[in-house]
């Protein structure tokens, strides 16, 4: 799908989410300091993400997030995307 403006149209939602705890890396492993985020609406054994604790803001400065923020959880598709009610035709290939 094409939007008027030239950009492919992408289905998306919006989920609430709070940052539970940051986990802060063990000593000279390299990895990053991660934000442990509970997406409501999701299923309970599913429902925790950790992603890592950084993000820019609006003017293009580093901010961490901190526990007990809320946040707002994005998934966005370009493809594979269909109308409710419909099967996609690699479902229907799959099934044959």
């Amino acid at each position: 799908m094409v939007s008027s403006n030239g950009r492919k149209k992408r289905a998306s939602t919006k989920l609430p989410g709070t940052v539970e705890k940051v986990i802060k890396p063990h000593p000279h492993s390299g990895e990053p300091e991660k934000a442990q985020i509970a997406v409501e609406g999701a299923d309970h054994l599913y429902r925790e993400l950790r992603v890592p604790n950084k993000l820019t803001d609006e003017d293009g400065k580093p901010v961490r997030l901190q526990e007990g923020t809320e946040v707002e959880v994005k998934i966005e598709s370009e493809e594979g995307v269909h109308a409710e009610g419909m099967h996609s035709e690699r479902a229907e290939n799959s099934s044959s």
